[in-house]
């Protein structure tokens, strides 16, 4: 079954420069035939940049921890050395009927 997924993802660095297209390549990479989608806000000040990653979509992850393991085990080492901090929501999708979900 499909989820709806939404991630949040803060990353950090000092200035060099094209952050935002390395962290699109981390998460192109990282979610490659995954149904997600992602926006990219860049801010650079006082010789820090900073990428905020909305990332939302469709995957087959019906938990939290199941999306945790699976970044765990597929994303490459500068995705953790940038990451400063994160935030998901995992909506599984529920059969049933409209009123409750379960019948």
């Amino acid at each position: 079954m499909n989820s709806e997924t939404y991630l949040d993802f803060c990353f950090i660095r000092n200035a060099s420069g094209n952050f935002k297209e390395e962290i699109d390549q981390l998460l192109s990479k990282l979610f490659k035939g995954i149904r997600l989608n992602w926006y990219l806000d860049e801010t650079i000040e006082n010789g820090i940049e900073m990428i905020v990653a909305e990332v939302k979509g469709m995957s087959r992850w019906q938990s939290e921890d199941e999306t945790i393991e699976f970044i765990e085990g597929h994303a490459d080492e500068s995705f953790w050395e940038y990451l400063q901090g994160y935030k998901m929501f995992i909506y599984p999708e529920k059969r049933g009927c409209t009123s409750c979900g379960t019948n």
